[in-house]
């Protein structure tokens, strides 16, 4: 009975194995057919937990009818910076949390270091949130060091990828974004998480350079969508430009042997596109022009602006999730005037970011993402509401998530590739 047993377990073991270790020809086929390797995916807890948690509906019947799956991996679901909920964002860790979960794209930001290499990073500047840098030597090379006359010596701190280089980045620890800045010492700086998050997973968070992002998606068999992050440093940075840094990024997929079509490059900066749309346009045909949209008056701007980025060739622009939607009359989330200008316009869309926002009985104080509908929110299981309103009204190609588990439920329920 014990070697059935443990016959059964090491099979088990191969089974969620198996999509690492078939060959790279066979990934391809598995990608674009999902195979049955391609549908060992683990979606844990949370999807059901926000599907029992709906009002009742028609909606919430026909995804209670899809609790046994299968699930595959599907690219309607993005890893925002990986697995960010619950993994310390842009480590390896965190990506392969998100493959697991289902996603069929992975995010890296990227950045770049004092020697000029590239590294994922939300930010240029964040490694004082993001890492333990601030318990390491490396805190002496930080733009701005700790004011240790201070009374609250961390309040002003800001550690840069560029004030490193890559060897030396690549000696710290990702950690959950946060930090406490009236703290006094270099732990209480350090013990910021938001309470919606958990440092249960952020104890060896593993620092990727873009190079072994691209080599590790390529080993889970995702697609990949790199967003070229805002330089903080003046341009250009040692003789490194604007437009170097742009080609540089997709020069590393190219080296790589990386199909064009399993990338999708993005930007805040429409420089940027344009750049890989002139330069590399096997790249730049799936570049993303993300959009900075903050309040009802940007939204206006952004509708203003859909003929020029028709016209100079964008195919994808991404938005916020709030700007895509409204509430009628009866409270109830439907697409709003913006997205339909978007969808008249011909330009596909992606979205961001679903699962960010912590409970949604707070989400008053958390409402950057449903700001646009919040007094149609009533319970955790509105997430699902919403996702569906942006998948089937709106038509959104993606969703960036920081939990891929709930997208790709979503997505595979309603049999979205």
């Amino acid at each position: 009975m014990r070697l059935i047993k443990n016959l059964l377990a090491i099979a088990a073991v191969m089974a969620t194995l198996s999509p690492l270790l078939v060959s790279a020809d066979q990934k391809d086929n598995d990608f674009k057919n999902h195979s049955r390797s391609e549908r060992q995916v683990q979606l844990g807890p949370r999807p059901f937990f926000l599907v029992e948690d709906m009002q009742k509906s028609e909606l919430k019947s026909a995804l209670q009818q899809c609790s046994e799956g299968p699930f595959y991996k599907t690219k309607f679901s993005i890893g925002h910076r990986g697995a960010a909920l619950q993994f310390p964002e842009e480590t390896r860790q965190s990506l392969q949390a998100a493959a697991i979960m289902g996603a069929g794209i992975l995010e890296c930001d990227v950045t770049f270091t004092k020697d000029k290499e590239l590294v994922c990073r939300h930010s240029q500047c964040d490694l004082h949130t993001t890492t333990n840098i601030m318990e390491t030597p490396l805190t002496g090379k930080c733009s701005v060091q700790p004011d240790l006359a201070s009374a609250t010596p961390y309040a002003n701190v800001n550690c840069c990828t560029s004030d490193i280089t890559l060897a030396e980045f690549k000696t710290l620890k990702g950690k959950m974004d946060g930090a406490n800045t009236s703290a006094k010492t270099v732990a209480g700086y350090m013990s910021g998480t938001p309470s919606f998050r958990t440092d249960t997973y952020a104890g060896n968070g593993i620092v990727m350079s873009h190079k072994e992002y691209i080599v590790l998606t390529k080993k889970l068999n995702v697609s990949m969508t790199p967003e070229l992050k805002e330089a903080l440093v003046p341009m250009p940075f040692n003789g490194f430009t604007q437009e170097m840094y742009a080609q540089k990024m997709i020069d590393e997929y190219k080296e790589a042997g990386v199909n064009p079509s399993r990338v999708y490059p993005q930007s805040f900066h429409i420089e940027d596109i344009l750049y890989w749309l002139a330069n590399e346009p096997e790249f730049g045909k799936q570049a993303v022009s993300l959009e900075d949209l903050n309040t009802p008056e940007d939204v206006v701007d952004a509708t203003a602006r859909l003929p020029e980025l028709v016209a100079n060739g964008v195919q994808i622009v991404a938005p916020p999730t709030w700007a895509l939607v409204t509430l009628d009359a009866n409270k109830k989330i439907v697409p709003s005037d913006y997205a339909k200008a978007i969808k008249a316009s011909g330009l596909k869309i992606i979205t961001w970011t679903l699962e960010r926002s912590g409970l949604l009985k707070n989400v008053k104080s958390n409402s950057y993402y449903y700001q646009s509908v919040l007094d149609g929110i009533k319970t955790d299981g509105d997430t699902m509401v919403l996702l569906d309103v942006l998948a089937k009204d709106v038509g959104v190609m993606g969703v960036f998530s920081d939990w891929a588990a709930t997208v790709t439920y979503y997505a595979n329920c309603m049999n979205l590739k």
